[in-house]
C-alpha cells in the first residue's frame, strides 16, 4: 500500500502539479524514441533508455498521485509505486527490467542480445501506453 511505502521512506508526498506529470510523460515517449533510433548501434543502451522510458511513466504516474520517490533506491521506489496500479505480469516486467538495465550498467556490457532489446522497446510502448491509460481515467486524489 502506498502508505508502506510512505513509512519505508520510499516515496514522498509532493503537491499535485500538471506540468510534472506531462513533463515526466513527454521524457518517457523521448527517450521511447531514442530507444528505437539506437537500436541498431547499441543494444545495451537501446535497452537501457527503452527502461528509462518505463521509469519515467513511472515517474508521471506517482506524480499524478501527489507522490515522488525519496531516498537511495529510487527506481525501486518508482517500481515498487507502479506495481499497486499494473497488473502483476506488468509490475514483473517493469521490475525485471530494471534488474537487467543495473546489470547491463554497472556489472558487464554487451549482455543484451537483439532479442532483449527488441523486447524492451515492445515491453516499455506497452507500459507507457497502460500508464498513460491510467492517467487519462484517474483525477489525482
Amino acid at each position: 500500500m502506498i502508505d508502506d511505502l510512505e513509512r519505508d521512506g520510499l516515496i514522498r508526498v509532493l503537491p499535485y502539479d500538471r506540468k510534472k506529470v506531462d513533463d515526466a510523460m513527454a521524457h518517457a515517449q523521448r527517450d521511447l524514441a531514442t530507444a528505437r533510433t539506437i537500436l541498431p548501434s547499441d543494444r545495451d543502451w537501446a535497452y537501457t533508455i527503452a527502461y528509462n522510458a518505463v521509469l519515467q511513466a513511472g515517474r508521471a504516474l506517482m506524480f499524478s498521485k501527489g507522490y515522488r520517490p525519496d531516498g537511495a533506491n529510487q527506481h525501486i521506489s518508482v517500481v515498487k509505486f507502479a506495481e499497486l496500479f499494473l497488473d502483476n505480469s506488468d509490475a514483473i516486467v517493469f521490475d525485471r527490467m530494471r534488474r537487467k538495465r543495473h546489470s547491463s550498467v554497472y556489472d558487464q556490457a554487451g549482455t543484451v542480445s537483439e532479442t532483449e532489446a527488441e523486447s524492451a522497446i515492445r515491453h516499455a510502448e506497452d507500459l507507457i501506453r497502460k500508464i498513460d491509460t491510467i492517467l487519462e481515467d484517474h483525477e489525482p486524489d
